[in-house]
């Protein structure tokens, strides 16, 4: 079996007593960063042995992985913070372990979209979740097709690129456009401000921006 075990975005106590359970059962826990990975089991004592799994190994290793799981061993998966699959390694395996057969089990957890969209106060019955957008090729295609939505739409963001994510939002929604910035999520300096994107342009111009970031914009009137 692989179980798919959502980790922290920040603060450590947002992990479930099922998830620390099936960390340290297991037979080895597949990580995307094993130092960071570790900091977080040595922090609940779980010595469960780590291997690296990520986007640059992933596409070599997943049949590998899959032919274990196949022979009978239980593994784990886990990203740096979140869960596995939503914008970081995961789909292929899982997809693999389904056409080999191989159970797989998804733990329910922490991933950073869901509480930023609530947080918000801006419409969340129906969303878009887009996650990165591309960096150059096809990304104003992209950002027009998300600004016709008829809901609201869901972006993660570097801390490097915001202020220009919100300058091109501006150009294909408008300025008076309501949308959301929510950043370090969890943390000790959580920031969760929703206005229009004029407005959250001239805020974070003015400030050195750092942490994971989503964005969420909400439809137009």
């Amino acid at each position: 079996m692989l179980y798919i075990v959502p980790t922290p975005i920040g603060n450590l106590e947002d992990i479930t007593l099922r998830a620390l359970r099936i960390l340290k059962e297991v037979s080895l826990v597949l990580a995307e960063d094993t130092r960071t990975s570790r900091r977080l089991l040595d922090h609940y004592g779980i010595k469960t042995p780590l291997r690296a799994f990520h986007s640059h190994n992933e596409h070599a290793v997943v049949e590998r992985v899959v032919d274990e799981l196949a022979s009978g061993a239980t593994l784990a998966l886990i990203s740096d913070a979140g869960t596995p699959g939503i914008s970081d390694p995961g789909f292929l395996l899982a997809r693999a372990c389904h056409r080999r057969g191989v159970r797989v089990e998804c733990l329910p957890g922490p991933t950073a979209f869901v509480p930023a969209l609530v947080a918000s106060g801006l419409p969340c019955d129906t969303f878009h979740f887009e996650g990165f957008l591309p960096h150059k090729k096809g990304r104003q295609t992209r950002l027009k097709y998300l600004a016709a939505l008829p809901h609201t739409f869901v972006l993660y963001e570097s801390p490097f690129r915001l202020v220009k994510c919100l300058e091109e939002l501006i150009v294909v929604c408008g300025a008076e456009r309501q949308a959301c910035v929510a950043r370090e999520l969890s943390k000790l300096f959580e920031e969760v401000k929703t206005t229009s994107l004029a407005s959250l342009l001239e805020h974070f111009t003015k400030k050195d921006v750092k942490g994971e970031i989503v964005l969420v914009v909400a439809p137009p009137e």
